[in-house]
């Protein structure tokens, strides 16, 4: 069965998500960018897509910045989709160590050792699937929804107000900048959407490896020479985990505090513009889809650096499930050291100013709704 399993492919679990990266330009065949055709299409989208969509409406906020109302409805959105442009920036730089990290996925010690294993790992990828599904259904909904968000508001043109260095009033202008919009946020959209989940990829993948690290210390026995030998390959793999985890989180760490960050001002400020329409109104379907979202994104976040944190806090009890008492003193002296070790949990962190917890995501909520209160009594003054 082992042998079998050589041609296991993390990687499979990701298709879709590396193919939607691909569609937007963040994923070139190649380790990082050529002279191509592909590359003028990744640099058309950043600029023209991304960038011209940012600065229409970063330049409006010099028109609006004096009324609360009215900049709230501006920077709710603009601040999700100068995140996105920044986690662009962060994900093309380190473009070639992400390839690198799936790589590294491919080698032995990294792979499935029994079926048993396979078994193990399969629900967790599971998972990472159907995050991805839910996830990727409530975004689609809720860009759909801002796309057709002047058929629910007749005093709003377009889908986002934006600044423009011409007049939208002719109707050839106007198809031109609706159309402009709604492709400019399913771009954006799309690129942010599988970033996010590529970053919770990456822990899902550190969480497997820690329950396959977890059953081969449960299943060390045999004779000295061959359990010593077994446990040594165990204390490898647990430093490559350790390795691994650190260097996707120097990856993401950036994104990840950012995200966070801008999250707790979006979800203050979408409630607010919630309380000033009617609760009834398809607006208001649009901004509670929009709170949805974002509260799925940070949840998804926390979740799976949650499971990163537990599953590698269940690597020091492991052992006990061996044989280790019918071993000798040196070779129990190891098991010690590992088990020291390992009463550091791997966490992963926004460069190490907090941990991915679901504690962190109430100390979230909280943040949004204090900043939301604070706001709402401003505008009520």
């Amino acid at each position: 069965m082992a042998v079998g399993l050589k041609e296991f492919d993390w990687t499979t679990t990701i298709s879709t998500n590396l193919f939607m990266l691909k569609c937007v330009g963040l994923w070139p065949e190649a380790e990082f960018y050529k002279a191509n055709i592909y590359t003028c299409y990744a640099i058309f989208n950043a600029i023209f897509i991304i960038g011209g969509h940012n600065l229409s409406q970063l330049i409006l906020i010099y028109f609006v910045y004096s009324d609360l109302e009215a900049l709230a409805n501006t920077v709710f959105v603009l601040t999700t989709n100068i995140m996105a442009a920044a986690k662009m920036y962060f994900f093309v730089r380190n473009l070639k160590m992400i390839k690198q990290m799936l790589a590294v996925l491919s080698s032995p010690e990294f792979l499935p050792k029994s079926g048993a294993q396979l078994d193990l790992v399969q629900p967790s990828l599971s998972l990472w699937k159907l995050s991805y599904t839910v996830f990727s259904v409530i975004v689609a909904m809720n860009v759909f929804l801002w796309s057709i968000a002047p058929c629910f508001n007749e005093e709003q043109r377009f889908p986002f107000v934006a600044w423009y260095p011409f007049q939208t009033n002719s109707m050839l202008n106007y198809c031109i900048v609706y159309l402009y919009q709604v492709v400019c946020i399913w771009v954006i959209t799309i690129a942010n959407l599988n970033m996010d989940t590529m970053t919770m990829a990456l822990m899902v993948y550190i969480g497997t490896q820690c329950d396959i690290l977890c059953d081969n210390l449960k299943n060390l026995c045999g004779s000295s020479d061959y359990f010593n030998t077994q446990l040594i390959n165990c204390v490898k793999h647990h430093k490559k985990i350790v390795n691994y985890a650190k260097e996707s989180n120097n990856i993401f760490n950036m994104i990840i505090l950012g995200q966070f960050a801008t999250s707790t001002m979006v979800l203050a400020l979408t409630m607010f513009q919630l309380s000033l329409v009617n609760p009834l109104s398809g607006i208001a379907a649009i901004h509670l889809n929009y709170i949805l979202g974002i509260t799925t994104e940070i949840l998804l976040y926390c979740y799976y650096g949650n499971e990163v944190e537990v599953k590698s806090n269940r690597i020091s009890y492991s052992i006990y499930k061996s044989d280790w008492y019918q071993q000798p003193v040196t070779i129990r002296r190891i098991i010690l050291i590992l088990c020291e070790r390992c009463k550091r949990p791997i966490k992963i962190t926004a460069i190490n100013l907090f941990a991915l917890s679901l504690s962190t995501f109430m100390t979230i909520i909280r943040s949004a709704y204090s900043y939301f209160a604070l706001l709402y009594n401003v505008n009520n003054r």
